[in-house]
């Protein structure tokens, strides 16, 4: 199973599970949507310490997903993108209506070269094909001088090593699946993370991670099976954050 195959499996899973969480939440839906305008709300904080969001501000979201930052961004102009997103604006179409949504991959984004004031890519890139061609996509259709908001999950090496197994597996043909791998096509180290933006032009205004955070978290979490416990040694799902700017 090819990097193409692995990033399709990842979407019909991600599909599967937002039906069942469709189902799950109906008649509480209100809940949800406090949930995301607060996310949002927060990341168009952050951004605005930066520079002043403008009114007439074009706001792209590269992965908008189930329940995508875009939502309840706060401005006028916002699209989001996601090869799911007719599916989805059936699923939830309390908030998916609100804004115009195109299904389309992140590596070959429908748009014109400089057609967005910001682009937002909130934890999605590890789950598709090329991490690396949708940051290029979004350098691409970046303005000069604008704003990007990116995170993605980041693992110790050994989950790196461990996801290139299961891949290599798949590819011979053995069909067992572990849950955290099939849902992603690649575990980034932090390195690997950073080199995503490296030869783009991109100058990083804000750059973190919580990796220490998140090992704290896991040795005072009572463990609830072997992966939990391989968690206090070998740090997972640990958040790499950056605001760029796009440089002419």
């Amino acid at each position: 199973m090819g990097r193409r195959q692995r990033a399709q499996r990842a979407l019909t899973r991600q599909l599967v599970y937002q039906e069942k969480k469709a189902t799950r939440i109906r008649g509480h839906e209100r809940d949800t949507i406090l949930t995301m305008m607060q996310s949002s709300l927060k990341v168009r904080t952050i951004l605005e310490q930066v520079h002043p969001i403008n009114p007439d501000a074009r706001v792209l979201e590269v992965g908008s997903g189930a329940h995508g930052l875009i939502f309840f961004f706060g401005a006028e102009q916002r699209v989001g993108v996601d090869p799911l997103a007719q599916s989805y604006a059936k699923l939830f179409p309390l908030w998916q209506r609100q804004v115009p949504t195109v299904a389309a991959f992140g590596e070959s984004l429908p748009f014109a070269d400089n057609s967005f004031d910001i682009v937002l890519s909130d934890n999605v890139v590890d789950h598709a094909e090329s991490p690396a061609s949708i940051v290029g996509e979004i350098a691409r259709v970046l303005k000069p001088s604008g704003l990007l908001y990116f995170t993605v999950n980041i693992h110790h090496p050994v989950y790196a090593l461990a996801s290139r197994v299961h891949a290599a597996w798949n590819d011979l043909g053995v069909r067992y699946e572990i849950g955290p791998f099939a849902d992603h096509t690649v575990h980034l180290t932090l390195s690997r993370a950073q080199r995503l933006f490296e030869d783009l032009p991109f100058r990083i205004l804000r750059e973190t991670n919580n990796i220490d955070e998140t090992k704290a978290s896991a040795k005072e979490r009572v463990p609830r099976h072997a992966g939990d416990r391989l968690k206090r040694f070998f740090f997972k799902n640990a958040l790499y954050e950056i605001i760029a700017v796009r440089e002419n």
